[in-house]
């Protein structure tokens, strides 16, 4: 019987250790999971963004408090120990985010190291002048005028940009490259320009540094003679036509008298030239100065800079538009006469 008993109790024991390393062992699987959840996404199916603005000289407990508030992480303290443990509590970038409550505590962290902040896209047409680009700075709240002012003023070192003509309007004009850029709310305008010139001096080395070389044409030149074409040209046909007719006139020494460049040196924007306007006493003004104006009169695209330097091979020395956006092409100043008479009276 006592053999029997201590059986008994002997399973009984092993029973109570098995009992109590399950439960152990699911305890330590609970804590396991929640601790995990910590750093899972707070709604996974939820794919809305959320804007976060972390401000300068945030400490990663401020971070992690604005990220709880904002229903984004599970845990203020497992934030931070995260950032702790992996050395990221003193890179975290201020600025502004856009955070979603799927994505997971180190997801968001990583986002907030590397800085992915907010972006704003701005379009840059072919043919803005260097104060409409700011105007649209401006306009997307990307810089003051007073923080234009200084960007637009500012030696960015660029050899492109050295050496030019000193009667030139805007030391920027022509080089703005014109496209559409994304770039981070807290971009500085300065930063801005700089990203422009240098997408600007990329484009120029791959496309068309070495024609214009072949041609004998320098940056400044060519630059110069492709923003005149963008603003002349309103039909794609037309430009290396209206490229011709600039460099018939060059060659042959004659005024190029072409009204966009009198409207650049204008004070105020205008549409249209006047007879009056004709009369400006203004190196840019091609009806009464000789040769190329100092500089570029707009920032060019690519398709111009392309008919700068391909220049359509014809005899026509004049233009006149027709009012559709198209342009008749006369050869003598008599058959241009009559075309004025047809198109503009």
């Amino acid at each position: 019987m006592r053999a029997i008993s201590h059986k008994k109790n002997e399973k009984v024991k092993y029973l109570i250790i098995i009992t109590v390393l399950f439960l152990l062992a699911s305890l330590a699987f609970l804590i396991w999971q929640g601790f995990n959840k910590q750093f899972a996404p707070v709604a996974p199916e939820d794919k809305s963004y959320i804007d976060i603005v972390i401000p300068e000289q945030s400490t990663a407990r401020q971070v992690a408090a604005i990220l709880l508030e904002n229903d984004l992480i599970h845990s203020e303290n497992a934030f931070y120990s995260y950032c702790k443990k992996n050395d990221l509590d003193k890179i975290l970038k201020a600025g502004h985010y856009r955070f979603s409550r799927s994505q997971s505590l180190a997801e968001i962290v990583d986002d907030l190291t590397a800085g992915r902040l907010v972006c704003v896209s701005i379009t840059i047409p072919e043919g803005y002048t260097v104060e409409q680009v700011g105007n649209t700075l401006i306009e997307k709240k990307l810089c003051t005028i007073e923080e234009w002012e200084t960007a637009r003023k500012k030696d960015y070192g660029l050899d492109f940009l050295q050496d030019f003509p000193r009667e030139r309007k805007e030391p920027l004009e022509g080089f703005l490259f014109p496209d559409t850029y994304l770039v981070s709310e807290d971009s500085s305008a300065e930063e801005i320009v700089l990203f422009m010139l240098e997408s600007f001096k990329q484009i120029w080395d791959a496309n068309f540094a070495e024609a214009a070389s072949s041609r004998g044409l320098s940056l400044y030149d060519t630059i110069t003679i492709a923003s005149m074409i963008e603003k002349e040209a309103m039909r794609k046909d037309e430009r290396e036509i209206i490229s011709g007719v600039i460099n018939n006139r060059l060659e042959k020494g004659m005024l190029l008298q072409i009204d966009a460049t009198v409207l650049y040196c204008l004070a105020e924007p205008k549409n249209m030239v006047t007879y009056r306007d004709l009369e400006t006493d203004s190196p840019y003004n091609t009806y009464k100065y000789s040769g190329l104006p100092p500089g570029p009169i707009s920032c060019p695209g690519q398709a111009s800079i392309e008919a700068a330097l391909n220049p359509q091979k014809h005899s026509y020395y004049y233009y006149v538009s027709k009012g559709d956006g198209s342009h008749h092409f006369s050869r003598t100043y008599e058959e241009h006469r009559i075309a004025k008479n047809k198109y503009l009276d």
